[in-house]
């Protein structure tokens, strides 16, 4: 007689309850899995993981304190066993291979199917060899890649970068090109989605690194 295959043990973490109850109602009717905690930041995740030793952690890029990329890592130290699947709202090719190259095993748009997720979660489980990994983007996020520096951002997007570098706020930044808060925050928005950046600080140092604006200068106190 065949013994059972015990259910895949997961960790949820993202800062959004809804979401959190969501993915887990998902999960939890697909079968063959079982959701053993959530989290709501990176150290939180890093805790649980250290605790539970779940076989996969579900992680979104944009949480509180700690960053993703200070997460991933100390995800593989603290639970060594544990897969990590990072699905995020980042349709971003180069933050994906930057991620997988951290210890992510799986990089999933928020627009993926729910079969896409399943199916990412156990596959990760199954093959554990260390050139297996998944990646899931959209065909202009691909399209992206090959886009030289200059046509990444819009002419208004680096101008609003370039003040934020200068650490000006959304307020003086608007006040500085007459134009709305709402506005600033749209197109911060948009550059954080085109260049993969999870803070204005990560932007900035994107930016800078492809020449798309001038480092900034150090300021007199």
């Amino acid at each position: 007689m065949a013994i059972p295959r015990r259910p895949i043990r997961i960790l949820i973490a993202d800062d959004h309850t809804l979401f959190r109850e969501g993915v887990t109602e998902i999960l939890t009717a697909a079968g063959g899995v079982q959701v053993v905690g959530e989290a709501h930041s990176g150290k939180d995740a890093c805790e649980k993981a250290s605790e539970l030793r779940p076989d996969v952690v579900v992680l979104d890029v944009e949480m509180a304190g700690q960053g993703v990329r200070e997460t991933i890592p100390q995800l593989r130290r603290v639970s060594p066993r544990s897969r990590v699947v990072v699905l995020t709202m980042h349709d971003d090719v180069v933050l994906a291979r930057e991620l997988l190259a951290l210890g992510a095993s799986a990089y999933l748009v928020k627009g993926s199917t729910r079969h896409e997720l399943i199916s990412a979660i156990h596959s990760v489980v199954v093959d554990r060899g260390p050139g297996h990994v998944i990646l899931s983007v959209s065909q202009q996020g691909l399209d992206r890649v090959n886009q030289a520096p200059e046509d990444v951002l819009s002419e208004r997007e680096r101008e609003v970068l370039a003040l934020t570098a200068d650490a000006l706020s959304n307020s003086q930044i608007a006040r500085r090109l007459n134009i709305a808060e709402g506005t600033v925050k749209r197109h911060l928005r948009n550059v954080f989605r085109k260049l993969g950046a999870v803070s204005r600080l990560d932007a900035v140092n994107k930016a800078v690194a492809a020449s798309l604006i001038p480092a900034p200068q150090p300021r007199d106190d």
